[in-house]
């Protein structure tokens, strides 16, 4: 499978940006999801992640800020970000991992078999 990040660019702390990641097949129902991002100096973090039955995890900075979603008849996943801050500035990665358990998520970088091209967000104050 081959993932396909889109949707950063350029927004003002407070706006809004949506992320998007499509994957390139058919199976995406049995792939648990998750988007990362990488700030310049700092390590790679989970962002989101989300089971194949819709359940999320999310850092805590991002709760109540951004949700991450799924279609999977479309083999998208989505991260809606808003309320944007400039520390959320980062490349921001989509990561795929195969799963026969439909309410997992994975919250560790070495589960996830399948990573997307990145996509920059910067937010500015």
């Amino acid at each position: 499978v081959q993932l396909q990040a889109s949707g950063g660019g350029l927004a003002q702390a407070g706006g809004s940006l949506r992320l998007s990641c499509a994957a390139s097949r058919s199976i995406f129902n049995i792939w648990t999801m998750g988007w990362y991002r990488q700030a310049p100096g700092k390590q790679r973090e989970l962002v989101a992640a989300i089971a194949s039955d819709g359940s999320a995890n999310y850092e805590a900075s991002v709760k109540g800020r951004f949700t991450i979603s799924r279609d999977n008849a479309k083999n998208t996943v989505s991260l809606q970000m808003n309320y944007l801050r400039p520390e959320d500035t980062a490349i921001y990665y989509c990561a795929a991992g195969v799963t026969s358990d439909s309410a997992a998520y994975y919250t560790t970088d070495s589960a996830y078999d399948v990573w997307g091209q990145e996509t920059q967000v910067t937010v500015s104050s």
